[in-house]
């Protein structure tokens, strides 16, 4: 093995989570007058914490969005997650393989510990992931792009950056673990491999990443 830690990326990678809460955020922008279509939203937001919706919203309107707004997001993707989430096609094989194998894992996630923490019980990802392994956006001041959250989940499982590997699918992901000193695989399940510039390598089968980490 070529790295001491493997860092998942969450939602994309292990749950199938993407397509739900960027149809549920693009219709509640649209709703509040910021009209978003389904790739406005996997184009500006995969990937990044809520912060970033504010953040956009208010640059390009001038308008902040409602005190409320992250409550009633979460409620409904929440909901959304109970009926429909699934993991990702591979997910369980692959950390069946890296546990049995004595390969260390984490998660660093832009989603809250409650938005992880609800996904993991539906798909039964949660046996795979105890809280010390769970790392998110929630946990540092800054989320990706930034490299804070890479780093804070390389330094409490204890491996130094450049012995880690991150496996994501978002094209902020990718800048927050190369600015992490992190190599990254590229996921092309949902993402175009062109927009995923600066992965080490890319990958669209969960079943090829035990062979790319070796």
């Amino acid at each position: 093995m070529r790295y001491d830690l493997v860092i998942f990326d969450n939602d994309g990678v292990l749950v199938d989570s993407e397509p739900i809460s960027n149809t549920i955020l693009a219709g509640y922008l649209t709703e509040l007058g910021h009209p978003t279509s389904y790739e406005d939203s996997l184009r500006d937001y995969m990937g990044a914490a809520v912060h970033r919706v504010h953040d956009l919203i208010l640059e390009r309107s001038g308008q902040r969005l409602p005190a409320d707004f992250d409550d009633v997001l979460h409620e409904r993707v929440f909901a959304a997650f109970q009926r429909e989430l699934q993991p990702m096609d591979g997910a369980v094989e692959v950390l069946e393989k890296l546990s049995g194998d004595g390969v260390a894992y984490c998660l660093a996630s832009s989603g809250s510990h409650e938005r992880i923490r609800v996904g993991h019980r539906k798909t039964g990802l949660d046996q795979w992931f105890t809280e010390d392994r769970v790392f998110s956006s929630q946990d540092v001041g800054r989320g990706k792009p930034a490299p804070d959250l890479f780093l804070y989940a390389a330094e409490r499982m204890g491996v130094a950056p450049e012995k880690c590997v991150v496996v994501e699918d978002s094209p902020l992901g990718v800048q927050a673990a190369v600015a992490a000193g992190m190599d990254v695989l590229g996921f092309t399940a949902m993402t175009p491999a062109e927009r995923l510039v600066g992965a080490d390598q890319l990958f669209g089968d969960l079943r090829d990443l035990v062979d790319l980490l070796v």
